[in-house]
Protein backbone atom coordinates (compact mmCIF):
# COMPACT_ATOMS: atom_id res chain seq x y z
CA UNK A 1 0.00 0.00 0.00
CA UNK A 2 1.50 3.53 -1.17
CA UNK A 3 -1.10 4.99 1.48
CA UNK A 4 -2.57 6.99 -1.80
CA UNK A 5 -6.22 7.32 -1.78
CA UNK A 6 -7.07 7.99 -5.44
CA UNK A 7 -6.13 5.75 -8.21
CA UNK A 8 -3.76 7.75 -10.80
CA UNK A 9 -1.50 8.25 -7.58
CA UNK A 10 -1.46 4.50 -6.09
CA UNK A 11 -0.82 3.73 -9.93
CA UNK A 12 1.96 5.81 -10.56
CA UNK A 13 3.91 4.78 -7.18
CA UNK A 14 3.17 1.10 -7.48
CA UNK A 15 4.51 1.11 -10.66
CA UNK A 16 7.42 3.52 -10.28
CA UNK A 17 6.73 6.62 -11.97
CA UNK A 18 6.60 8.97 -8.99
CA UNK A 19 9.79 11.00 -8.18
CA UNK A 20 8.71 13.88 -6.74
CA UNK A 21 5.39 15.83 -6.01
CA UNK A 22 4.90 19.41 -4.81
CA UNK A 23 1.82 18.75 -2.73
CA UNK A 24 0.86 14.86 -2.65
CA UNK A 25 -1.76 14.87 -0.04
CA UNK A 26 -3.83 18.31 -1.57
CA UNK A 27 -2.95 16.19 -5.08
CA UNK A 28 -4.53 13.20 -4.05
CA UNK A 29 -7.34 14.85 -1.95
CA UNK A 30 -8.37 16.82 -5.28
CA UNK A 31 -8.04 13.65 -7.37
CA UNK A 32 -10.42 12.05 -5.12
CA UNK A 33 -13.49 14.57 -5.51
CA UNK A 34 -14.85 12.07 -7.97
CA UNK A 35 -14.93 14.65 -10.70
CA UNK A 36 -12.33 14.42 -13.73
CA UNK A 37 -9.13 16.91 -13.32
CA UNK A 38 -6.76 18.18 -16.16
CA UNK A 39 -3.27 17.74 -16.06
CA UNK A 40 -0.63 18.31 -19.19
CA UNK A 41 2.69 17.67 -20.32
CA UNK A 42 4.54 19.48 -22.87
CA UNK A 43 6.81 18.23 -25.71
CA UNK A 44 8.85 20.43 -28.04
CA UNK A 45 9.30 19.83 -31.58
CA UNK A 46 12.88 19.14 -32.01
CA UNK A 47 12.66 16.17 -34.08
CA UNK A 48 9.71 14.90 -36.49
CA UNK A 49 8.91 11.68 -33.76
CA UNK A 50 9.41 11.35 -30.41
CA UNK A 51 12.13 8.66 -29.13
CA UNK A 52 11.46 6.15 -26.05
CA UNK A 53 12.96 8.61 -23.79
CA UNK A 54 9.74 10.09 -23.99
CA UNK A 55 7.88 6.77 -23.04
CA UNK A 56 7.64 7.88 -19.09
CA UNK A 57 5.57 11.11 -19.90
CA UNK A 58 3.28 9.59 -22.59
CA UNK A 59 2.65 6.92 -20.38
CA UNK A 60 1.85 9.00 -17.15
CA UNK A 61 -0.77 10.29 -19.52
CA UNK A 62 -2.57 7.18 -20.45
CA UNK A 63 -2.89 6.35 -16.53
CA UNK A 64 -4.28 9.63 -15.87
CA UNK A 65 -6.83 8.89 -18.52
CA UNK A 66 -7.19 5.40 -17.52
CA UNK A 67 -7.67 6.98 -13.99
CA UNK A 68 -10.87 8.91 -14.82
CA UNK A 69 -9.29 12.20 -15.47
CA UNK A 70 -8.46 14.45 -18.94
CA UNK A 71 -5.13 14.58 -20.10
CA UNK A 72 -3.95 17.86 -22.13
CA UNK A 73 -1.12 17.36 -24.88
CA UNK A 74 0.77 20.42 -25.35
CA UNK A 75 3.14 20.63 -28.40
CA UNK A 76 5.56 23.12 -27.77
CA UNK A 77 5.38 24.95 -30.98
CA UNK A 78 6.16 28.29 -29.64
CA UNK A 79 8.63 27.03 -26.81
CA UNK A 80 10.52 24.99 -29.52
CA UNK A 81 11.68 28.47 -30.74
CA UNK A 82 13.24 29.52 -27.63
CA UNK A 83 15.16 25.91 -26.50
CA UNK A 84 14.75 23.80 -23.32
CA UNK A 85 18.60 23.93 -21.83
CA UNK A 86 17.34 21.14 -19.50
CA UNK A 87 19.52 18.55 -19.85
CA UNK A 88 22.09 20.10 -22.30
CA UNK A 89 25.44 21.16 -22.66
CA UNK A 90 24.99 23.40 -25.11
CA UNK A 91 22.12 25.81 -27.15
CA UNK A 92 19.81 23.72 -29.30
CA UNK A 93 19.96 24.26 -32.95
CA UNK A 94 16.96 26.81 -33.98
CA UNK A 95 14.61 25.51 -36.31
CA UNK A 96 12.58 27.71 -38.79
CA UNK A 97 8.62 27.70 -38.16
CA UNK A 98 8.14 25.35 -41.46
CA UNK A 99 10.75 22.65 -39.44
CA UNK A 100 8.92 23.13 -36.36
CA UNK A 101 5.51 22.31 -38.19
CA UNK A 102 6.56 19.59 -39.63
CA UNK A 103 8.34 18.20 -36.83
CA UNK A 104 4.74 18.73 -34.98
CA UNK A 105 2.72 16.99 -37.16
CA UNK A 106 5.51 13.99 -37.20
CA UNK A 107 4.72 13.88 -32.99
CA UNK A 108 1.40 14.43 -33.50
CA UNK A 109 0.98 10.50 -34.52
CA UNK A 110 2.67 9.13 -31.81
CA UNK A 111 0.10 10.13 -29.27
CA UNK A 112 -3.34 8.42 -31.12
CA UNK A 113 -1.69 4.91 -29.80
CA UNK A 114 -1.54 5.78 -25.97
CA UNK A 115 -4.54 8.04 -25.57
CA UNK A 116 -8.40 8.71 -26.65
CA UNK A 117 -8.87 11.93 -28.24
CA UNK A 118 -12.20 13.28 -28.33
CA UNK A 119 -15.07 16.17 -27.06
CA UNK A 120 -16.11 13.96 -23.74
CA UNK A 121 -15.17 15.14 -19.91
CA UNK A 122 -11.52 12.07 -20.71
CA UNK A 123 -10.76 12.62 -23.57
CA UNK A 124 -7.50 13.74 -24.17
CA UNK A 125 -6.94 17.02 -26.29
CA UNK A 126 -3.75 18.77 -28.18
CA UNK A 127 -3.13 22.41 -27.86
CA UNK A 128 -0.28 24.08 -29.41
CA UNK A 129 1.46 27.21 -26.83
CA UNK A 130 2.63 28.95 -29.82
CA UNK A 131 -1.62 30.09 -30.21
CA UNK A 132 -0.66 32.16 -26.82
CA UNK A 133 3.00 32.89 -26.97
CA UNK A 134 3.61 34.20 -30.28
CA UNK A 135 1.17 37.15 -29.85
CA UNK A 136 2.81 38.03 -26.56
CA UNK A 137 4.10 42.11 -26.61
CA UNK A 138 7.03 42.31 -24.96
CA UNK A 139 6.93 44.83 -23.13
CA UNK A 140 3.57 43.86 -21.31
CA UNK A 141 4.63 40.77 -20.13
CA UNK A 142 7.50 41.72 -18.68
CA UNK A 143 5.26 44.15 -16.80
CA UNK A 144 2.60 41.87 -15.67
CA UNK A 145 5.14 38.58 -15.01
CA UNK A 146 8.41 39.45 -15.03
CA UNK A 147 8.35 40.75 -11.32
CA UNK A 148 7.16 37.36 -10.83
CA UNK A 149 10.07 35.69 -11.26
CA UNK A 150 13.84 35.73 -8.79
CA UNK A 151 16.82 35.54 -11.01
CA UNK A 152 18.38 34.35 -7.91
CA UNK A 153 16.26 31.29 -7.85
CA UNK A 154 16.59 30.95 -11.36
CA UNK A 155 20.26 30.54 -11.24
CA UNK A 156 19.24 27.70 -8.75
CA UNK A 157 17.73 25.21 -10.71
CA UNK A 158 19.29 22.76 -11.84
CA UNK A 159 18.58 22.85 -16.17
CA UNK A 160 20.69 26.16 -15.32
CA UNK A 161 22.82 25.91 -12.77
CA UNK A 162 24.68 22.95 -13.86
CA UNK A 163 25.21 24.56 -17.55
CA UNK A 164 27.14 27.56 -14.96
CA UNK A 165 28.51 24.94 -13.01
CA UNK A 166 29.85 23.63 -16.35
CA UNK A 167 30.75 26.98 -18.29
CA UNK A 168 28.53 25.78 -20.72
CA UNK A 169 27.06 29.04 -22.58
CA UNK A 170 23.68 30.00 -21.54
CA UNK A 171 22.27 32.05 -24.25
CA UNK A 172 20.01 35.03 -22.76
CA UNK A 173 16.72 33.17 -25.35
CA UNK A 174 17.20 30.06 -23.15
CA UNK A 175 17.17 31.83 -19.85
CA UNK A 176 13.41 32.60 -21.01
CA UNK A 177 12.27 29.07 -21.51
CA UNK A 178 11.75 28.90 -17.77
CA UNK A 179 8.97 31.70 -17.64
CA UNK A 180 7.71 30.94 -20.80
CA UNK A 181 6.64 27.22 -18.96
CA UNK A 182 5.83 29.02 -15.88
CA UNK A 183 3.43 31.04 -18.47
CA UNK A 184 2.00 28.01 -20.23
CA UNK A 185 0.62 26.24 -17.19
CA UNK A 186 -0.98 29.85 -16.11
CA UNK A 187 -2.67 29.75 -19.14
CA UNK A 188 -3.85 26.18 -19.20
CA UNK A 189 -5.40 26.82 -15.97
CA UNK A 190 -7.09 29.95 -17.20
CA UNK A 191 -8.31 28.48 -20.30
CA UNK A 192 -9.24 24.83 -19.20
CA UNK A 193 -8.83 24.52 -15.36
CA UNK A 194 -5.93 22.88 -15.69
CA UNK A 195 -4.71 21.91 -12.01
CA UNK A 196 -1.03 19.46 -12.88
CA UNK A 197 2.03 19.53 -14.37
CA UNK A 198 4.07 16.31 -15.22
CA UNK A 199 7.34 15.91 -16.83
CA UNK A 200 10.92 14.00 -16.47
CA UNK A 201 12.32 15.10 -12.73
CA UNK A 202 14.80 17.74 -15.31
CA UNK A 203 11.33 19.83 -15.55
CA UNK A 204 11.37 20.57 -11.90
CA UNK A 205 12.47 23.81 -11.76
CA UNK A 206 10.11 24.56 -14.41
CA UNK A 207 7.10 22.84 -13.18
CA UNK A 208 7.46 25.03 -9.84
CA UNK A 209 7.90 28.47 -11.17
CA UNK A 210 4.56 27.86 -12.98
CA UNK A 211 2.68 26.86 -9.94
CA UNK A 212 4.18 29.99 -8.36
CA UNK A 213 3.23 32.08 -11.01
CA UNK A 214 -0.46 30.81 -10.71
CA UNK A 215 -0.60 31.16 -7.02
CA UNK A 216 0.96 34.61 -7.25
CA UNK A 217 -1.57 36.28 -10.56
CA UNK A 218 -4.77 33.87 -9.36
CA UNK A 219 -4.42 32.31 -6.17
CA UNK A 220 -4.76 29.24 -8.18
CA UNK A 221 -3.96 26.01 -5.96
CA UNK A 222 -1.87 24.12 -8.59
CA UNK A 223 0.34 20.95 -8.47
CA UNK A 224 3.67 19.38 -9.97
CA UNK A 225 4.59 15.49 -10.61
CA UNK A 226 7.95 14.75 -11.67
CA UNK A 227 9.39 11.03 -12.88
CA UNK A 228 12.45 9.80 -12.51
CA UNK A 229 15.86 9.26 -14.96
CA UNK A 230 15.28 5.90 -16.78
CA UNK A 231 18.70 4.44 -17.20
CA UNK A 232 19.05 0.67 -18.65
CA UNK A 233 20.67 -1.52 -15.62
CA UNK A 234 24.29 -0.82 -17.69
CA UNK A 235 23.57 2.63 -16.65
CA UNK A 236 23.29 3.78 -20.51
CA UNK A 237 20.58 6.36 -20.84
CA UNK A 238 17.47 4.95 -21.80
CA UNK A 239 16.41 4.55 -25.48
CA UNK A 240 20.21 4.74 -27.30
CA UNK A 241 21.19 1.82 -28.70
CA UNK A 242 24.46 1.41 -31.32
CA UNK A 243 21.71 2.09 -34.33
CA UNK A 244 21.27 5.18 -32.45
CA UNK A 245 17.64 6.68 -30.99
CA UNK A 246 14.85 4.59 -30.76
CA UNK A 247 11.97 6.57 -32.34
CA UNK A 248 8.56 5.72 -31.72
CA UNK A 249 7.41 6.66 -35.40
CA UNK A 250 7.18 3.08 -37.28
CA UNK A 251 8.73 5.47 -40.48
CA UNK A 252 11.61 6.03 -38.25
CA UNK A 253 12.17 2.89 -36.79
CA UNK A 254 10.24 -0.48 -37.87
CA UNK A 255 7.79 -2.10 -35.66
CA UNK A 256 10.42 -5.17 -35.58
CA UNK A 257 12.89 -3.40 -34.66
CA UNK A 258 10.86 -1.72 -31.68
CA UNK A 259 9.82 -5.44 -30.74
CA UNK A 260 13.77 -6.54 -30.94
CA UNK A 261 14.23 -2.91 -28.72
CA UNK A 262 12.38 -4.31 -26.05
CA UNK A 263 13.36 -7.88 -26.47
CA UNK A 264 16.92 -7.23 -25.98
CA UNK A 265 16.24 -5.97 -22.98
CA UNK A 266 18.91 -6.69 -19.88
CA UNK A 267 17.54 -9.27 -17.22
CA UNK A 268 17.91 -6.68 -14.33
CA UNK A 269 15.35 -4.49 -16.31
CA UNK A 270 12.66 -6.69 -16.95
CA UNK A 271 10.32 -5.75 -14.27
CA UNK A 272 11.07 -2.83 -13.97
CA UNK A 273 10.34 -2.30 -17.99
CA UNK A 274 6.99 -4.29 -17.45
CA UNK A 275 5.77 -1.98 -14.83
CA UNK A 276 6.42 1.64 -16.99
CA UNK A 277 5.90 0.76 -20.63
CA UNK A 278 2.93 -1.76 -20.41
CA UNK A 279 -0.33 -1.72 -18.73
CA UNK A 280 0.20 -5.26 -17.40
CA UNK A 281 -1.24 -6.25 -14.29
CA UNK A 282 1.17 -6.00 -11.12
CA UNK A 283 0.89 -9.84 -10.22
CA UNK A 284 1.21 -10.75 -13.55
CA UNK A 285 4.66 -8.70 -13.38
CA UNK A 286 5.74 -9.92 -10.34
CA UNK A 287 5.31 -13.51 -11.46
CA UNK A 288 7.17 -13.34 -14.74
CA UNK A 289 9.91 -11.16 -13.42
CA UNK A 290 10.56 -14.22 -11.01
CA UNK A 291 11.30 -16.31 -14.02
CA UNK A 292 15.34 -17.28 -14.05
CA UNK A 293 17.85 -18.81 -16.45
CA UNK A 294 16.40 -19.23 -20.09
CA UNK A 295 13.15 -18.81 -18.82
CA UNK A 296 13.02 -15.19 -18.74
CA UNK A 297 13.33 -14.73 -22.17
CA UNK A 298 9.30 -15.40 -22.22
CA UNK A 299 9.11 -12.01 -19.80
CA UNK A 300 11.50 -10.33 -22.24
CA UNK A 301 9.01 -11.40 -25.22
CA UNK A 302 5.64 -10.45 -23.17
CA UNK A 303 7.45 -6.91 -22.76
CA UNK A 304 8.25 -6.75 -26.22
CA UNK A 305 4.84 -7.60 -27.24
CA UNK A 306 3.04 -5.57 -25.08
CA UNK A 307 5.16 -2.40 -25.71
CA UNK A 308 5.09 -2.83 -29.47
CA UNK A 309 1.34 -3.24 -29.04
CA UNK A 310 1.10 -0.36 -27.36
CA UNK A 311 2.82 1.74 -29.86
CA UNK A 312 2.08 0.43 -33.08
CA UNK A 313 -0.83 -1.60 -32.83
CA UNK A 314 -1.74 -5.42 -31.73
CA UNK A 315 -1.57 -6.93 -35.64
CA UNK A 316 1.71 -5.05 -36.02
CA UNK A 317 3.30 -6.72 -32.22
CA UNK A 318 1.48 -9.95 -33.75
CA UNK A 319 3.80 -9.39 -37.09
CA UNK A 320 7.03 -8.62 -35.60
CA UNK A 321 6.78 -11.54 -33.00
CA UNK A 322 6.32 -14.20 -35.81
CA UNK A 323 9.42 -12.73 -37.61
CA UNK A 324 11.43 -12.64 -34.80
CA UNK A 325 10.40 -16.00 -33.99
CA UNK A 326 11.34 -17.08 -37.71
CA UNK A 327 14.37 -15.82 -37.72
CA UNK A 328 15.80 -16.86 -34.49
CA UNK A 329 13.90 -19.81 -33.03
CA UNK A 330 13.20 -21.73 -36.83
CA UNK A 331 16.15 -20.27 -38.76
CA UNK A 332 14.55 -18.58 -41.34
CA UNK A 333 14.67 -15.13 -43.06
CA UNK A 334 11.48 -13.04 -41.67
CA UNK A 335 9.24 -11.47 -44.22
CA UNK A 336 10.12 -8.09 -42.25
CA UNK A 337 13.39 -8.21 -41.29
CA UNK A 338 14.41 -4.63 -42.12
CA UNK A 339 15.25 -3.88 -45.71
CA UNK A 340 18.48 -2.28 -47.09
CA UNK A 341 18.23 -1.33 -51.20
CA UNK A 342 22.02 -0.93 -52.24
CA UNK A 343 22.58 0.20 -56.19
CA UNK A 344 24.02 -2.80 -58.11
CA UNK A 345 26.91 -1.00 -59.27
CA UNK A 346 28.27 -0.21 -55.81
CA UNK A 347 28.21 -4.19 -55.14
CA UNK A 348 29.99 -4.93 -58.25
CA UNK A 349 32.37 -2.50 -57.23
CA UNK A 350 32.80 -3.37 -54.13
CA UNK A 351 31.93 -2.15 -51.22
CA UNK A 352 34.20 -1.79 -47.59
CA UNK A 353 32.06 -3.95 -44.58
CA UNK A 354 32.74 -0.52 -42.16
CA UNK A 355 30.85 1.37 -44.45
CA UNK A 356 27.80 -1.30 -45.34
CA UNK A 357 27.10 -2.02 -41.80
CA UNK A 358 27.13 2.06 -41.01
CA UNK A 359 24.72 2.72 -44.07
CA UNK A 360 22.57 0.09 -43.28
CA UNK A 361 22.15 1.26 -39.84
CA UNK A 362 23.56 -1.40 -38.17
CA UNK A 363 25.90 0.85 -36.34
CA UNK A 364 25.32 4.30 -35.45
CA UNK A 365 28.82 5.36 -37.00
CA UNK A 366 31.76 3.94 -39.29
CA UNK A 367 33.48 3.99 -36.17
CA UNK A 368 31.12 1.96 -34.37
CA UNK A 369 31.07 -0.07 -37.26
CA UNK A 370 34.73 -0.84 -37.44
CA UNK A 371 34.65 -1.77 -33.56
CA UNK A 372 31.52 -4.31 -34.08
CA UNK A 373 34.05 -5.67 -36.73
CA UNK A 374 36.82 -6.48 -35.02
CA UNK A 375 34.81 -7.45 -31.55
CA UNK A 376 33.44 -10.32 -33.79
CA UNK A 377 29.89 -8.69 -33.73
CA UNK A 378 29.50 -8.25 -37.56
CA UNK A 379 28.79 -10.88 -39.51
CA UNK A 380 28.01 -11.28 -43.09
CA UNK A 381 25.43 -14.01 -44.41
CA UNK A 382 26.28 -15.56 -40.23
CA UNK A 383 29.60 -15.61 -40.71
CA UNK A 384 31.27 -13.17 -38.90
CA UNK A 385 33.83 -10.51 -41.16
CA UNK A 386 37.26 -11.26 -41.46
CA UNK A 387 38.52 -7.34 -41.11
CA UNK A 388 36.50 -4.28 -41.13
CA UNK A 389 37.86 -3.45 -44.69
CA UNK A 390 36.80 -7.34 -46.14
CA UNK A 391 34.89 -6.11 -49.40
CA UNK A 392 31.46 -7.16 -49.98
CA UNK A 393 30.57 -7.64 -53.31
CA UNK A 394 27.83 -9.41 -55.94
CA UNK A 395 29.65 -12.73 -54.84
CA UNK A 396 28.37 -12.49 -51.63
CA UNK A 397 24.49 -12.46 -52.53
CA UNK A 398 22.95 -15.69 -51.16
CA UNK A 399 20.91 -18.11 -53.81
CA UNK A 400 18.14 -15.65 -52.91
CA UNK A 401 19.94 -13.02 -54.48
CA UNK A 402 20.13 -11.07 -51.19
CA UNK A 403 22.74 -10.13 -48.31
CA UNK A 404 22.22 -10.86 -44.94
CA UNK A 405 24.05 -8.49 -42.28
CA UNK A 406 24.30 -9.06 -38.59
CA UNK A 407 25.49 -7.32 -35.69
CA UNK A 408 25.52 -9.79 -32.86
CA UNK A 409 22.98 -12.50 -33.05
CA UNK A 410 19.52 -10.49 -33.19
CA UNK A 411 19.94 -7.34 -35.12
CA UNK A 412 19.82 -8.06 -38.94
CA UNK A 413 19.14 -6.17 -42.19
CA UNK A 414 18.69 -7.44 -45.37
CA UNK A 415 20.74 -5.85 -48.23
CA UNK A 416 18.83 -6.27 -51.55
CA UNK A 417 20.90 -4.81 -55.01
CA UNK A 418 18.70 -2.63 -57.11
Amino acid sequence: MTGHRSEFLRTVAERGFLHQCTDADGLDAALSEGVPKLCYIGFDCTADSLHVGSLMPIMLLRWWQRSGHKPIVLMGGGTTKVGDPSGKDESRQLLSEERIAANMEGIKRVFSQFLAFGDGPTDAAMMNNADWLDGLSYIPFLREFGRHFSVNRMLGFDSVRLRLDREQPLSFLEFNYMVLQAYDFLELYRRTGCILQMGGSDQWGNIVSGIELGRRTDGAALFGLTSPLITTASGEKMGKTAGGAVWLNADRVSPYDYYQFWRNAADDDVGRFLRLFTTLPLDEIVRLEALRDAEINEAKKVLAREATALCHGADEAARAEGTARTTFEEGALGADLPRYPLDRAELEAGIAAFELIARAGLAASKADARRLIRGGGGRLNDRAFENEMQTVTLGDLTADGIIKLSAGRKRHVIVTPV
